[in-house]
This record gives C-alpha cells, structure tokens and sequence, in this order.
C-alpha cells in the first residue's frame, strides 16, 4: 500500500490526560474535542477519556455536539458548544441535551425563550480581552443588572479563553486574569473556567473550577514547543516510493526548488499537502528516517515529497517514513512549515489509513 498512515495512541492521549489531571488540582478537566478531535477521531477520544474520568467535553459546533451525543450513548456526559445558542439551533440543541455557552446577549435571549417548560441549562462565555466571541464586561454589567434575562436559565458556568497563555511572560494573561476575577465576582453562584492546555501551566491562580485542555491532550507543547511530560498522540508516516540519485547542478520538484550542491540520492515519498503536509514546509522542514532527521527537499507537491537519504543505505520502496510522531515532535514539525501544532492536526486528510493502538 502507497497511502499515508495516521497512528492514533490511545494510551498516550491517556497519559497526556493524566499529567493534565494533576496540573488542574482539584479543578475538573473538561477535554475540548472540537474539529472531530483535532483530527484524530471525537469518538474514538471521548470514549478513552471518559474511561479516564472525563465527564464533561466541548466542542464547537452544533453537529458536532450531536454527532457525539449519538457516540456517547446513555452515558451521562455535560456536552458544551462553544458557538452557543446560533439562529435556528435551539430545538436541536435541546433535543441532544447540548449545553450552549452563550456569546451576546441576542443568544441569552434566545435561550431564554427557548426555555419554554422549565429552566435550562447554560453556560456563559465573558471576553476578557481575545474579542473573538463573549459578552464585553460593560454587557456583563448589563446582564447583572436584569436578572429578568437570566430568568429561565440554569447559568451553572463561567468562561473566558486565554489569548497568550502559551507565552507564559506576556502581560495579557494576568490582565484577562484579572478581568476574569472581576467579572465572575457578579456571578458568585456559578462555576468557573479559563484555562486552556497552556493555562494550566501559567501557575494555581488560573484554575479556578474547571479547565478545557485542547492540543496537549493531542500531543502539543502548552508553550507550542515539546514538553518533557507530553508524549506524541498522532503519528503520521508514508513510504518510500522511488530512491534516486540526483546529479550536481540538478534540481528537484516544482519551481526548481533545491538544486543538489553535490551528488545526492534522495527519496520519494509518498505523502504531499492532500494528506496534510503543509506545503510551507519547504524550506526547513525534515523527516525521521532510519534514526536520523532528513532533510526535506524541494516543494512539498499534491502527492509526493523528497528526502535526502545520502549516507543511508536502510532506503527502499516501501521503508516507512516519519513526518511527525514520537521522533519528529509535532510542534517541531509545525514551527517548520510556520504554523502551529492545532493545525498539522486538523490537516491530517481523511485519505490517510487511520490506525488505532490502545483501543
């Protein structure tokens, strides 16, 4: 077989989620299992989590939330969709026993109405300085003031999200620290959480009730560099097609993007930006192959990328061929192409052959 291969370790998503445990203290930890867990399968991750201790999982979207409502079955998960209460989702979100984290205050008025037998449940999102989605402190102070709005709901929540917690120094996280502080002071009775992966490792004051741990559950360092206590989730490798020899003066791939120097054999491999190889990988990025990193050569193209295998002599058609796992970390990978571990993840195409251990 030609195809790229993802390898899912379940045991490691395991242990990732247990050294994320102990750094949330006596807070629960609320996985994020948004974007078909980050790639890796929403399904297949709930249901090692929940056999770790997971109780409650976010996710983003509507049908996301639904889809793992069915996967969950009867059991008794706290399902968050960090979209909140969208137009025209409020009977589905009902239906599927989803817990919407309201965003404004049109979405708090449409829950309120959608709560027409009885109280439901819901959390509430307050910006503390990201302004991506959430209530500003001024529509906070707003809410606070009418309680009318808040009537029908059993607001049992309260988040914000951390813009830099992975650049521990920058100011902004002890300013959306303190905003926070401020702003769950005017909902007293309601739990709390802003930690993301990378706040639980900013120190005990961003615990709070609850964390929602994202990438290092998946592998990713909380600092978007590898972590001594966070092991590789995903491995995705692809074999060699072709070993060639490179003349001095030639070139390789698309654009004549490296030319050999000296004379060079060099690998083909069957992997290219369809499978999720991000094509900015030229010019830094490497792979792992026979003990040692490589040099990737040239333009990443659709289907195919080169190696330089000079010195090597393990190189055939078929050998297999890291491009991030245990031996090429995902944050080294992805500071390669400029990007972040989130997005290798979530670039794995559905064409690679998935393979499950620990299952």
């Amino acid at each position: 077989m030609t195809e790229a291969r993802l390898t899912l370790d379940l045991d490691a998503l395991a242990a990732n989620y247990q050294v994320l445990r102990k750094r949330a203290g006596d807070a629960e930890l609320a996985p994020a299992v948004k974007a078909d867990g980050y790639g890796l399968g929403a399904a297949l991750v709930a249901d090692r989590l929940w056999a770790e201790g997971a109780r409650s999982f976010y996710v983003a979207r509507l049908s996301e939330g639904v889809a793992l409502r069915q996967a969950l079955g009867d059991r008794d998960a706290t399902l968050y969709v960090l979209d909140g209460a969208t137009p025209g989702s409020g009977d589905a979100l009902e239906g599927a026993n989803l817990v919407p984290v309201l965003n404004s205050l049109p979405q708090i008025e449409a829950w309120n109405a959608q709560a027409r037998a009885g109280r439901l449940k819901a959390a509430l999102h307050v910006d503390t300085g990201m302004n991506r989605l959430g209530l500003r402190p001024e529509e906070l102070k707003v809410l606070v003031g009418a309680t009318d709005r808040l009537k029908r709901l059993d607001l049992d929540l309260v988040i914000s999200h951390l813009a830099c917690a992975d650049e521990p120094a920058h100011p902004l996280n002890a300013s959306q620290l303190a905003r926070f502080q401020d702003a769950v002071s005017l909902l007293p009775d309601a739990k709390r959480s802003l930690s993301n992966s990378a706040g639980l490792f900013l120190g005990d004051a961003y615990r709070f009730d609850q964390a929602r741990p994202g990438v290092s559950l998946y592998g990713g360092g909380p600092e978007g560099a590898p972590h001594p206590e966070i092991r590789a989730v995903a491995t995705v490798e692809a074999p060699i097609l072709q070993v060639r020899v490179v003349p001095r003066g030639e070139s390789v791939g698309y654009g004549a993007g490296w030319t050999a120097s000296d004379t060079t054999r060099v690998a083909i491999v069957a992997a290219g930006y369809a499978d999720g190889v991000l094509r900015a990988s030229h010019p830094n990025g490497q792979a792992w192959f026979d003990g040692q990193r490589r040099r990737l050569l040239g333009r990443v193209s659709m289907d195919l990328l080169a190696i330089d295998i000079t010195d090597c002599d393990a190189a055939r058609p078929g050998a297999m061929v890291e491009l991030f796992g245990p031996n090429l970390p995902i944050d080294e990978a992805a500071r390669a192409a400029g990007t972040s571990a989130y997005e290798l993840l979530t670039r794995v195409a559905p064409r690679a052959r998935r393979v499950v251990l620990g299952a």
